[in-house]
């Protein structure tokens, strides 16, 4: 099938694109640059401008774009940059499919686990779980009602909601590897926080899962079934890297060091996959071992 990719070019992507490639999907990778190669199609979402000529025939689009949440210190400023990186470009966009003369069937728009809050403490989330408190849960909730438009004109949306991503070269596992290779690794806060990471090749593979199955519609979260605690995930991975794990990182340094965001790496969020797994998803990570093992 003919599936469009917004957001190519990032960490989850980059993979995505290769992963649909693989299978003998034809992609459409929508990039704000020039076009460069016979796969891209230039859009600009601060115009509202969607080619839709070159979305003619496309059966299911995925949107992942948006600045990275830790990509600089939340001030007020970075926090609107979050927020409108991701509203304005998927309201744009699920309003430009409206207007195809065949839509497409599916539209896969990114959502994170940020959703729940950033502290549930032990409660099991999965999607029926109600949305939680903060910067992040109002983020996702505006960025998942962004794709209303294209819900209203029938087209099944799904919005994964995504955990801590962990892959080869980059996502969650990126900041904290050359502490841990150098030995200097250690949980954060009391490492009692629950973590709900998820693999790089299962998160495509859970992405190609909606973009293929016939009848997804709505959250998906997108975590391994099986959430670990920040304490056993940093020993997990100093095991795998034959490095001890010293002295724990202190809550009030995580918060001089990156501020209002240490409240999501402090923070409690046990989630599940239920709605994958009754939909006949299989995770070939199913936890933090089998995740690190495959990231390293």
């Amino acid at each position: 099938m003919r599936v469009a990719v917004a957001g190519s070019s990032g960490f989850i992507g980059t993979a995505l694109v290769a992963g649909l490639e693989s299978a003998g999907h034809e992609v459409i990778r929508l990039v704000r640059h020039a076009p460069a190669a016979a796969n891209e199609a230039q859009w600009d979402p601060e115009q509202g401008a969607v080619p839709l000529a070159r979305l003619a025939g496309v059966e299911a689009v995925v949107h992942l774009g948006g600045i990275n949440v830790g990509a600089r210190r939340w001030t007020r400023r970075f926090k609107k940059q979050l927020h409108h990186s991701r509203i304005r470009s998927t309201t744009v966009l699920a309003s430009a499919l409206t207007g195809l003369a065949t839509r497409p069937r599916v539209f896969v728009c990114a959502s994170a686990m940020g959703y729940y809050g950033p502290d549930r403490g032990r409660e099991l989330l999965d999607e029926e779980s109600g949305p939680g408190d903060g910067f992040l849960a109002r983020l996702c909730q505006d960025w998942e009602h962004a794709a209303a438009p294209a819900s209203a004109a029938d087209i099944a949306v799904c919005h994964p909601r995504f955990g801590l991503v962990v892959g080869p070269g980059g996502g969650a596992l990126k900041p904290l590897l050359p502490l841990f290779r150098l030995g200097l690794g250690g949980h954060f806060g009391n490492g009692e926080q629950f973590w709900s990471p998820v693999s790089l090749h299962d998160c495509v593979r859970a992405l190609r899962f909606l973009v293929e199955q016939h009848g997804c519609v709505g959250p998906y979260n997108v975590t391994a079934p099986e959430p670990v605690t920040n304490g056993e995930f940093s020993r997990l991975l100093a095991a795998e890297l034959h490095r001890p794990r010293l002295l724990p990182v202190p809550g009030f340094a995580l918060q001089l060091a990156v501020g209002e965001a240490s409240s999501e790496l402090l923070g409690s969020l046990r989630i599940v996959p239920t709605r994958l797994g009754e939909a006949g998803f299989e995770f070939d990570h199913p936890d933090a071992r089998a995740i690190i093992r495959a990231a390293l």
